[in-house]
């Protein structure tokens, strides 16, 4: 679905390079965690990944297509719901009204439901809202556009522990087999039900790259996480060697 290769990007000419010869890609059918320290370039790579950021050096290709051209064809297949966010004084039907046209597989019922999950009722006016149920709001949205790939960076922030938890059961409401969801966070517990495969990023590296389909048991996220920056060998080692797919340094 995705390949992002060898790329490299650093916020101006002087600065250290966020990225740098970093490689990834993404299968279709699978919700994602992307973790790593705080300043590790998950958000960069976020970005770069919808297009809004464009890489020093190397690319990013969506079903084919060089993100950075910002085609119509790959606009209207992904969804970035980026950590801080600003939404119009407008009624949440006019925001609806005025958005989903630009997504050819928008569901308002699917968002309705989506809403309900959050316990939050359709007719909104998003002047009204907390930023935590300003959150909810685009959550359902972005989640109703059915679109093939949908980033999220660190979606659990702003809510409160009845929100998490409503969270997870939206993620499962909303995943099917022809959409990939990548979440970016370095709140692993938020998350760490919802995932089936795991992606843990440091120092422009990926040093964990596996999934959790069929794991045998129960894995501790957290302590996998701390785990893998400390020693990738071992990391690899608390998930069954047939849910490895590839990691480095290992």
């Amino acid at each position: 679905m995705m390949q992002v290769e060898n790329i490299a990007f650093s916020y101006g000419r002087r600065k250290k390079e966020v990225l740098r010869d970093f490689s990834l890609s993404l299968e279709k059918g699978r919700v994602y965690g992307l973790l790593g320290k705080n300043g590790t370039g998950k958000s960069t790579l976020l970005y770069l990944m919808s297009g809004l950021l464009t890489p020093k050096r190397g690319r990013v290709m969506y079903h084919g297509v060089d993100v950075r051209r910002r085609l119509p064809v790959t606009l209207r297949d992904m969804f970035l719901v980026p950590e801080e966010f600003e939404l119009p004084p407008v009624s949440l039907a006019r925001y609806v009204e005025l958005h989903s046209p630009f997504y050819p597989r928008f569901s308002r019922d699917e968002m309705v439901n989506y809403l309900r999950l959050f316990e939050m009722e359709p007719e909104q006016d998003l002047t009204a809202l907390s930023m935590g149920q300003k959150k909810k709001v685009f959550m359902s949205f972005a989640l109703a556009t059915n679109t093939s790939l949908l980033l999220m960076d660190e979606p659990t922030n702003g809510l409160d522990i009845p929100g998490k938890s409503q969270f997870r059961k939206f993620l499962a409401a909303g995943m099917s087999e022809e959409k990939t969801i990548l979440i970016s966070t370095h709140q692993v517990r938020d998350i760490d039900k919802s995932l089936d495969h795991v992606l843990i990023i440091d120092d422009s590296r990926v040093l964990l790259n596996a999934s959790l389909l069929d794991a045998e048991t129960e894995i501790n996220l957290e302590r996998l996480f701390n785990t893998t920056l400390d020693n990738p060998e071992q990391a690899a080692l608390m998930i069954h060697p047939k849910n490895i797919e590839s990691h480095e340094n290992v």
